[in-house]
């Protein structure tokens, strides 16, 4: 998908490989144009960063010395984070002040789809016991 006017990514989390990091950054360069990526990593991804510092310096980006140093993942490693990526925390960047007017507004949405139910419940009761009289 190519959606146009895409200056900036921001991975919350780190892809698990060189491609998967190159495919999601590429929304920002389409057709000659320039962007930004952002991407944000743990101490537990250490793993993966060395190939995608790689791919970032042959680039022309600058990259830390740090994570230049960082040790080779052998290939077994490497499938092993491909299968099964690192588990995380939920993120959540929606503020709580709209988190729990949602929340506010949910609850009172099911109050009333209750009482409508209980409403129409008592009408066809009512019906019910006006038929059956008869």
């Amino acid at each position: 998908i190519d959606f146009k006017g895409v200056n900036m990514v921001i991975n919350y989390d780190l892809p698990t490989s060189a491609v998967e990091y190159i495919h999601r950054i590429g929304r920002t360069g389409r057709a000659g144009h320039t962007g930004k990526a952002v991407t944000f990593f743990t101490e537990d991804d250490k793993p993966l960063l060395r190939s995608i510092a790689n791919v970032i310096q042959r680039a022309g980006c600058p990259v830390p010395d740090y994570i230049k140093h960082f040790p080779k993942l052998q290939s077994k490693q490497k499938k092993k984070f491909i299968k099964k990526p690192l588990t995380r925390e939920s993120i959540c960047t929606t503020p709580q002040c709209f988190l729990k007017k949602a929340k506010r507004k949910t609850k009172t949405t099911k109050e009333n789809i209750k009482e409508k139910k209980k409403v129409k419940e008592d009408k066809n009761g009512s019906k019910l016991q006006t038929v059956s009289k008869s």
